[in-house]
């Protein structure tokens, strides 16, 4: 019986070898073929994000909007009337005469909450003399004065009590009438056809730098806060492919490494079962 025990333990071997070749390859083209297929990279295609990143986004989005309507807004009410005044030049000015208008001009007041009322103020005019061209023009006091009447020196709040603004409006009228000959610095517009000067600028450079300056800084902090979210999301993205990446190229090896051992001890086997018949 031993002469045949012998073959009968190598055609089991051989088939446990042949059994092992197969199923191991087997397990590998499969883990292969998994992550050729992308499934493990499929799973985080969106960014991940948090609670916190979310609002952090939503804050550096608010950000954003708010700087543009300030933007707008400061434009229009405040870019825009110092456009126009940065195109006159400073000159001097000699009051020739002041006087108030026998006619008063109507405008409107509010009381209260759903109380509105018409009144009267006084126009005051207030001639002065160009040194530059020699010229007769009417002072107002600034940029504003002119849109709102070109027509008097000033548009006082209007109000009911009409001895008020009289006094106001003579106040200003004696205060001129004192500088009767004496120059004082004004500006006019050399491209304008009419001779309207005023008396002050109401908007100065540094109004102009912080009206340019905070908007801005606010629109550059919303766009770094959602840049560096966008950033610590795509890099956290990255971390975590390259994790499963390396995580799958050391499973790959796995099997092969277990199947050169079983191999090596086969053969082990094999040699010694030989060498005791």
């Amino acid at each position: 019986m031993q002469p045949f025990s012998i073959p009968v333990q190598i055609t089991l071997q051989g088939s446990r070898r042949r059994q092992g070749r197969t199923a191991f390859p087997a397990s590998g083209k499969k883990r292969e073929t998994g992550y050729s297929d992308g499934d493990p990279l499929d799973v985080h295609k969106r960014l991940p994000s948090s609670a916190g990143e979310d609002r952090a986004v939503m804050l550096g989005f608010a950000m954003m909007g708010f700087s543009v309507l300030m933007f707008f807004l400061l434009g229009t009410t405040i870019l825009k009337p110092f456009m126009l005044s940065i195109q006159r030049e400073e000159s001097t000015c000699t009051a020739i005469h002041t006087d108030i208008m026998d006619d008063w001009l109507d405008c409107a007041f509010t009381c209260g909450v759903h109380c509105r009322g018409q009144g009267k103020y006084p126009c005051l005019r207030v001639f002065v003399n160009l040194s530059h061209s020699g010229q007769k023009a009417l002072l107002h006091y600034n940029e504003e004065a002119v849109q709102i009447n070109p027509k008097c020196f000033y548009t006082p709040k209007c109000h009911q009590d009409r001895n008020d603004l009289l006094n106001s409006a003579l106040d200003i009228k004696e205060f001129f009438d004192h500088k009767n000959g004496t120059p004082f610095s004004c500006f006019y517009s050399p491209a304008s056809q009419s001779e309207d000067v005023i008396l002050i600028k109401k908007y100065d450079q540094m109004a102009i730098f912080h009206c340019v300056f905070w908007p801005s800084l606010t629109l550059l902090g919303g766009a770094l806060i959602v840049g560096m979210v966008r950033l610590t999301q795509h890099l956290s993205l990255l971390c975590e492919k390259y994790s499963t990446v390396v995580r799958d190229e050391v499973g790959g090896k796995v099997p092969y490494i277990e199947q050169h051992q079983f191999k090596l001890c086969s053969m082990r086997r094999s040699k010694g079962r030989a060498e005791k018949s």
